[in-house]
């Protein structure tokens, strides 16, 4: 396994996140598919045994037991400082006044619970998963800042959102010799591409590391339309993203694997993977091939042909992923 610096920052991160929304109890939360611990530790082992040393969940994955399981997890099987250990705040936890958001009240409440489930002192990097309309970007900031400062989280990053509220919450933080984001966590892959226009461009420029969800678009782009799955039937966010995909795209990725002789997540991670500004693709495993396909994309190099017929269909998408 060869590492990557994340962004401009001097911490080394496999160039594959492993994305852990789908291990957590599968009664808690949003996410029915998800696996029960004993499971969800196999595809820990693997990502570790394959040098992945990057992990990425957050506080409202399974009502918090996704956290409670990588915790567990990496405590069993590997060394706290060879880790970097991501989480996320923001989403509701409870019902309630203050139970969600970007307050300074429900960051600095929501650090300790994670801490806690994680069974760490602190994460490597502490993410706002959605920007927060109802509490001004100077109360955040300054609040993660603190965080920061109390050794509860090494960096700072952000997730899906305007690149105007990017840059704003940069700025603000620069203006106050606050802790800046070093990543961007957001919805990038072959049948969406509209972080292209302008969130991009920003995190090159600025030396943001740029570690896309979804980047194999909820497997739409791993198998034919018609398939299904138990996280296709039951993934009420997904079924609002994709439906005006381009059938062209998609049928590229088959057609590209199969002339290659190789499963179409390769593909369609190997093309995501290109991008300047992207540090390391955040990728789900629920199956064994998941993780395998992954680390395989790492190798693989699309010539100039290729890039064209994947890229050449596709058309502007509805903005998808924000709150």
């Amino acid at each position: 396994m060869k590492y990557r610096k994340l962004g401009r920052t001097g911490l080394d991160v496999s160039p594959i996140c492993l994305g852990c929304m789908s291990y957590g109890a599968s009664d808690r939360g949003a996410h029915p598919w998800s696996l029960d611990e004993e499971t969800s530790r196999t595809f820990i082992r693997q990502a570790l045994e394959a040098g992945i040393n990057f992990f990425d969940t957050a506080n409202a994955y399974s009502d918090g037991t996704s956290e409670e399981y990588v915790g567990r997890a990496l405590a069993d099987m590997a060394r706290r400082e060879e880790i970097v250990l991501a989480t996320k705040v923001y989403m509701p936890m409870r019902t309630g006044a203050n139970g969600g958001g970007l307050s300074r009240k429900a960051i600095m409440f929501e650090i300790d619970q994670s801490l806690r489930r994680l069974g760490t002192d602190h994460v490597d990097l502490y993410q706002i998963h959605r920007w927060d309309h109802r509490t001004p970007i100077e109360e955040t900031m300054e609040a993660l800042h603190d965080v920061v400062k109390a050794g509860k989280a090494r960096y700072i990053g952000a997730s899906s959102m305007w690149a105007w509220q990017f840059a704003k919450a940069q700025h603000v933080a620069e203006r106050n010799g606050w802790t800046r984001f070093v990543t961007m966590q957001n919805h990038y892959n072959l049948v969406y591409r509209e972080e292209e226009r302008e969130m991009l461009p920003l995190c090159l420029d600025q030396g943001v590391g740029v570690i896309p969800w979804s980047p194999l678009a909820r497997g739409l782009l791993t198998r034919d339309p018609a398939e299904s799955s138990a996280r296709k039937e039951t993934d009420e966010f997904g079924k609002t993203l994709y439906g005006t995909a381009d059938a062209g795209v998609i049928e590229a990725v088959a057609r590209i694997a199969a002339e290659r002789g190789v499963p179409r997540a390769q593909i369609a991670l190997a093309w995501v993977s290109k991008h300047a500004a992207v540090t390391a693709p955040i990728v789900g495993a629920t199956k064994p091939e998941h993780l395998t396909d992954a680390i395989a994309s790492l190798d693989i190099t699309l010539t100039a042909d290729e890039l064209r017929d994947l890229e050449s269909p596709y058309t502007p998408q509805p903005v998808q992923g924000h709150l």
